[in-house]
């Protein structure tokens, strides 16, 4: 479609989409020198600017530590970006590998190589975080990237926008700020490579949109992910742990334990401890200091209702006192005890500080009931015993799995991360970032003597019997 016949949206982004490509083929394989360079800046300019960042994230959720917007934003971007810097002479290195008997003396590598621009949608969550993370891995493998921010941390996201232009010329980075026009506007783009991270339900248009044009697609989305005690676990490790990772950012986490599964005698002992524990990181509730905020009142309407539902079936709830001022949008912790499994609660991934606890008779029930339900992002085992992790390991799928503790994998670069099924497809971080962004090209060197020519037309009785000895030895 020519440009005149496009709307005016699609133009902008097609042209700043042009001139990163051309910037591309300026420089199709830079340097280690020029990535660390591209590497540095984005690390300087998070730096210099988080103050800035830590005051906009917090006026996007109406309220969000400071704390809680250096540790899980900066400091774990500013970490990506450093093991990046480190490795990316390594990384960028062909990888030798050996080769079959009858390819021999020829030799094998895999020689990985820039994709070329690479398209990045990040949520509203962890606004830097989810976008800074995947561009510093396209930045180390020598692309050039457009970033689309999303719209409901708008603070943060034009903020963005500004703090990469003062860093990146217009053909190394563009941000795209916007609306959903402009986000599918952006999914239409041919990009090289696009990642994506948000609902399943938007993930699989920004999937279609990405087909049209073959583009690869990494897709990072959520579910419920499920908390599982057995009968082993140290109630009060488990009580600590998973308290402080349901209510990290009010449990706005695509990680955040969704709900917990747990043996039926356990229910109510544990419920109290996690009570105990939400009521001493948060002692005047919802109003409590390091107490983030519901991102939007959408959102926040979404989870009263949840509650709500629940109330009116007659399910327990156990909740820490609610806000005292509903324009501050926050939501109090709430616990919600054997909930029927059809409430919107049991249905939709929560999102938010909302827990369920769903008791289990046999091992075998609780395995049933996750295994039956889409595969989530994450599975916490919470286990004395490592026996009682074996079934949950071998028999679950899940994007990760992590024993005695929730959340903290993300922030792990040394492990991939990414999802299966509904949770999404394909992982980034650390080394595997680098290899998603890249082409790991095949690459044969055959040898001045190759034996292969004794294979070669006119066959004989010789050929033949050349064949079957190969037989024994491929």
């Amino acid at each position: 479609m020519p440009d005149s016949a496009l709307p005016p949206i699609s133009v902008g982004l097609q042209s700043q989409f042009d001139i990163l490509q051309a910037g591309f083929a300026s420089d199709p394989f830079p340097p280690a020198q020029v990535r660390l360079d591209r590497l540095t800046r984005l690390e300087t300019a998070l730096l210099d600017h988080s103050d800035q960042l830590a005051e906009a994230m917090s006026a996007d959720f109406s309220y969000r530590s400071s704390v809680e917007c250096r540790l899980l934003d900066l400091t774990t971007s500013i970490g990506e970006i450093r093991t990046a810097k480190r490795n990316v002479k390594r990384w960028m290195k062909p990888r030798r590998v050996s080769m079959p008997l009858h390819m021999r003396p020829a030799r094998g590598r895999i020689f990985p190589q820039p994709l070329g621009v690479i398209g990045v949608i990040s949520p509203w969550n962890f606004p830097v975080l989810l976008a800074v993370t995947p561009v510093a891995a396209a930045l180390a493998a020598g692309n050039r990237v457009m970033l689309k921010p999303s719209e409901l941390s708008p603070k943060t996201s034009d903020l963005l926008a500004r703090m990469i232009a003062e860093s990146f010329a217009p053909d190394e980075i563009a941000v795209a700020t916007g609306g959903p026009d402009v986000a599918q506007a952006f999914s239409d783009l041919p990009f090289d490579h696009l990642l994506f991270t948000g609902s399943t339900e938007v993930g699989r248009k920004v999937a279609t949109a990405a087909a049209r044009n073959l583009t690869p697609v990494t897709l990072e989305l959520g579910g419920k992910s499920p908390a599982i005690l057995t009968e082993s676990a140290d109630l009060d490790r488990a009580a600590a742990r998973i308290g402080w990772g349901k209510t990290l950012n009010a449990g706005q986490a695509c990680v955040a334990p969704d709900y917990i599964l747990l043996p039926r005698d356990q229910m109510a002992p544990f419920a109290d401890k996690l009570m105990q524990v939400w009521q001493h990181q948060y002692p005047d509730g919802a109003d409590s200091r390091d107490y983030c905020g519901i991102i939007s009142q959408r959102h926040l309407d979404r989870l009263q209702s949840m509650i709500r539902e629940a109330q009116q079936t007659g399910a327990e709830l156990r909740t820490l006192p609610d806000a005292t001022s509903g324009a501050a949008r926050r939501l109090t912790p709430t616990l919600v005890l054997d909930p029927p499994t059809d409430l919107a609660l049991m249905r939709h991934e929560v999102f938010g500080p909302i827990l369920p606890l769903v008791p289990y008779d046999t091992t075998e029930q609780a395995l049933e009931f996750v295994t039956t339900r889409d595969r989530p992002l994450a599975l916490y085992v919470f286990a004395e015993n490592r026996r009682d992790c074996d079934p949950w390991l071998h028999l679950t799928h899940s994007g990760g799995l992590c024993v005695n503790e929730v959340a903290i994998q993300f922030s792990c670069d040394t492990l991939p991360f990414g999802g299966v099924g509904a949770s999404g497809y394909g992982a980034y971080h650390g080394e595997k970032g680098f290899e998603t962004f890249s082409h790991m090209k095949s690459v044969l060197e055959q040898s001045r003597l190759s034996g292969l020519g004794l294979l070669a037309p006119p066959f004989t009785a010789r050929t033949r019997r050349l064949v079957q000895l190969l037989n024994r030895f491929v």
